[in-house]
């Protein structure tokens, strides 16, 4: 995967395009990404075991992979992500100056 848990990644698209978050959880088999405070929908809750008392609440929800783009902080903007080889191990880097992404 080339986006991970804790990687601060940029929204190119849908309706929180430009906005730099934090990845919560991934979802590989999905292919979709939890980012905090992105794509925040109203959910309509009954009175339950869980909540004393029903109403609206606000909860994120996943977005696809290929709506997110791996934010390098050093460079200060959206870079490219690739795997290369070093002894044997596999690594992540940024295909824009080849640094290791730990």
């Amino acid at each position: 995967m080339k986006i991970q848990k804790d990687d601060k990644v940029k929204i190119i698209s849908g309706k929180d395009k430009g906005k730099v978050a934090k990845v919560l959880r991934v979802y590989p088999d999905k292919e979709k990404v939890l980012v905090e405070g992105v794509n925040i929908v109203k959910r309509h809750v009954k009175p339950g075991a869980l909540s004393k008392e029903g109403g609206i609440i606000s909860m994120e929800r996943p977005i696809h992979m290929s709506n997110v783009m791996y934010f390098d902080s050093k460079l200060n903007k959206p870079v490219r992500v690739g795997y290369k080889t070093i002894d044997g191990k596999k690594y992540r880097i940024n295909k824009k100056n080849q640094e290791v992404i730990e």
